[in-house]
């Protein structure tokens, strides 16, 4: 059974982050959002030493109950740290050295034997293409076997850390007739012959980090940088079963972004009430409804869309560290977190008024950062569509 109260070793790690945050990020948040990407954040690779690494330690140690059945593991601990790491700045988070979702995409389905030749990564993960959005299944991009290596050829937009990371994880078809049966996913490392970074975009939000477009023409990586089983499925249940597994990365991604709205919800609703109580607004949770003004009467809105948010992202990663099926929890919780931080930075806003537009302060720019994570690893469409596909029980091509 799921414990709702945090293991003591994850409760400490998120008091230290919040120092981090705090001391680390806040100060330098406003310098790196009006550089954009102009430069890297240099105080990042002092702050990413005191993380041990920049957060990419492969597997947290996992804390058993007294039963040995109940684990908080790197899934739970993921969550906790990127939320509390993006209640400092969620553009700095994605910017911090050796931290990337391609990370998460190699710890799912990597190896072991990969994973130790690969060691610490910094690696961005390329799935989005310009036919191709969040319907994965109907990516271009190919890969052909020659020899000892695959050739990959084709276009991925919108990768986050796609211009500094130190590698890329490539969503690829062996097969294009195949469909989604086909897609592998391959690490490839910067500098590799053949990939080029084309374009680095400019953004509303999460301005210190770089969003790229990257063109593969006939790039060669080796053949043992294949994700996974290399084998295309014969029969149609196998081959349903085998995209089960490439899409298993997002069982395990989807929950960490997720948290970084709980992280963006958590900031914008912790500097509305300081800038309300520097107007002697205060906050009592002991009124009655009858005696509660419009203003707290939203606050305490907001606070129980986010406590919401909050349970369904702890009890997605739960179940991920004991081994549980979570692909619909994995999209509840991302479906939630995202809409629920974006409508919890805009109404932050609007309550603080000119002071939330202002950009004497930060909350003007939680809200422009808390739209991409709606949007990005899985839009909020794409997410109920996936919701309602397990509830009823219909395969993608049933539901569309």
């Amino acid at each position: 059974m799921i414990n709702l109260e945090l293991p003591k070793k994850i409760e400490d790690t998120r008091a230290l982050l919040r120092q981090f945050s705090e001391g680390g990020l806040r100060p330098i948040s406003r310098k790196y959002d009006l550089l954009e990407q102009k430069e890297m954040p240099q105080e990042l690779y002092e702050l990413a030493k005191l993380l041990g690494g920049g957060g990419n330690r492969r597997a947290a140690a996992s804390d058993a109950g007294s039963d040995g059945g109940n684990r908080n593991a790197n899934n739970m601990s993921m969550v906790v740290s990127s939320a509390e790491i993006c209640w400092g700045d969620v553009g700095l988070f994605l910017a911090l050295p050796n931290v990337g979702l391609g990370n998460a995409a190699v710890s799912a389905v990597a190896s072991e034997e990969q994973k130790q030749e690969w060691g610490e990564l910094f690696a961005s993960m390329a799935i989005t293409e310009p036919g191709a959005g969040s319907d994965s299944a109907a990516i271009k991009t190919t890969a052909v076997l020659d020899g000892d290596e695959w050739v990959i050829n084709g276009e991925k937009i919108f990768v986050t850390d796609g211009y500094r990371s130190k590698q890329v994880v490539v969503w690829a078809s062996l097969d294009l007739k195949l469909g989604k049966a086909a897609i592998k996913s391959f690490l490839v490392p910067k500098g590799t012959p053949g990939m080029t970074v084309t374009r680095v975009e400019h953004k509303l939000g999460i301005r210190s980090s770089d969003t790229a477009q990257i063109v593969f023409e006939n790039c060669r990586v080796p053949k043992a940088n294949l994700l996974g089983n290399p084998e295309i499925a014969k029969t149609a249940e196998a081959r349903k079963k085998a995209f089960g597994g490439v899409m298993q990365t997002f069982d395990n991604t989807r929950p960490m972004v997720a948290a970084q709205a709980l992280g963006v919800a958590r900031a914008a609703l912790d500097l509305t009430y300081e800038l309300l109580g520097e107007k002697g607004v205060e906050l009592d949770f002991d009124k009655n409804y009858h005696q509660m003004s419009a203003v707290e009467n939203d606050l305490y809105d907001l606070e129980a869309d986010y406590e919401t948010a909050r349970l369904l992202v702890l009890k997605a990663a739960w179940m991920a560290d004991n081994k549980q099926p979570n692909s619909k929890n994995a999209s509840m919780s991302k479906a939630k977190a995202g809409r629920m931080g974006n409508q919890v930075a805009l109404k932050c806003v609007e309550i603080c008024g000119q002071l939330g537009y202002s950009k004497a302060h930060l909350l003007e720019k939680f809200a422009r950062d808390s739209k991409i994570i709606d949007i990005y690893e899985g839009t909020q469409q794409i997410q109920q569509l996936i919701v309602a596909r397990q509830v009823l029980g219909k395969s993608s091509s049933e539901l569309k």
